[in-house]
């Protein structure tokens, strides 16, 4: 299944993409839209697309360069423009960047059919060539199993050092090493159940990830985490790291808690956590963090000698204008309006 991201200025040009996209019959998972460059990256950013079809004339950050930003990423996605006459030159400078084909307005169904038959087809090749072998993966997973097992954190490090070393030989795109990381988290999970003594489950969310750096390292606090949990396991103590985090929120609620902080108090890294967090809660920390202070907000509002102005600071608003905005936002009416409803004056 594919994920296609479609960048154009144009409401109706960007409708109509998508429609004929939608009308393929290809194995199309998602299909999201942006209306210039920056706000494609943003979306990239959150979660690669296969498929990129750009526009070359956008506001903000025109197609050039997108595709030059989508490159230097190494994202590994594949790149269509699409242009009107006069910018076909211009659209072929985006030949340096990788871009596979272009497309001239008009676009019609049996084009976009074409190219994204084309696009699958070459999806599926360069899979087929980048793999690694089953017995290195198998090897690697023994090898973290026994480490983890026996708790040798000197040993998982150097084993990490020893494949990315190993891997980079490869020089995989992003997406590939995504789907190698993926695959060793899933069989290390699966192996260490094989013992049959705790439950160990991996957390790894590669999603949104921006570079190898990063991949890597998320790799590598999840691998930190299942050592962290058997640990606990065999003390007869396991924390939850979600869990922990909120109640480290829920008393800090009068404060500007940040990600970060909460992410170095649990001891994660802060992007594999802020994935981790949503993941589990099906919220960002942002919005789980505004929720429970708005909901403190209404459980304070309900008691009369509390006093609006001093509720905003109790929830963390040092500015009551925005406490105000906020909680009408969440509740659908004013902190004042939600007590004259409770019959508080």
């Amino acid at each position: 299944m594919y994920r296609i991201l479609i960048a154009d200025d144009e409401p109706m040009i960007r409708k109509g993409l998508q429609k004929l996209v939608e009308q393929s019959g290809l194995p199309i998972a998602s299909i999201r839209t942006a209306e210039n460059g920056v706000e494609a990256m943003q979306l990239i950013r959150e979660e690669r697309p296969d498929f990129l079809f750009s526009d070359i004339r956008m506001p903000k950050m025109d197609g050039l360069e997108l595709c030059r930003e989508v490159a230097e990423m190494d994202a590994d996605i594949q790149m269509v423009v699409i242009s009107g006459y006069g910018d076909f030159e211009y659209a072929q400078k985006c030949v340096s960047f990788g871009v596979k084909e272009y497309l001239l307005k008009p676009v019609n169904k049996n084009k976009i059919q074409d190219v994204l038959e084309k696009l699958i087809r070459l999806d599926v090749k360069q899979r087929s060539e980048a793999f690694v072998p089953v017995s290195k993966l198998e090897n690697w997973v023994g090898e973290m199993d026994e480490a983890i097992w026996t708790l040798k954190e000197t040993e998982i490090a150097s084993l990490l050092g020893a494949m990315k070393s190993e891997l980079d030989a490869y020089r995989f795109k992003l997406s590939r090493i995504c789907d190698v990381l993926g695959e060793l988290s899933t069989l290390l999970s699966k192996r260490l159940n094989t013992r049959d003594v705790f439950t160990m489950s991996s957390q790894l969310t590669l999603e949104g990830t921006s570079n190898e750096e990063e991949a890597w390292e998320r790799f590598a606090s999840s691998i930190r985490q299942l050592m962290a949990d058997l640990k606990a396991k065999r003390r007869g103590k396991l924390k939850d790291p979600v869990e922990e985090a909120k109640h480290y929120i829920e008393e800090h609620l009068a404060e500007e808690v940040s990600l970060e902080e909460v992410a170095e108090h649990i001891g994660l890294n802060a992007s594999y956590f802020s994935q981790l967090f949503k993941q589990s809660t099906q919220e960002t920390f942002v919005q789980y963090r505004t929720r429970r202070r708005m909901e403190k907000a209404k459980k304070l509002l309900e008691q009369p000698h509390y006093r609006i102005t001093d509720i905003s600071g109790e929830v963390g608003y040092a500015d009551h204008p925005h406490f105000t905005k906020t909680f009408k936002k969440y509740a659908g009416c004013l902190p004042s309006e939600y007590r004259q409803r409770l019959g508080i004056e």
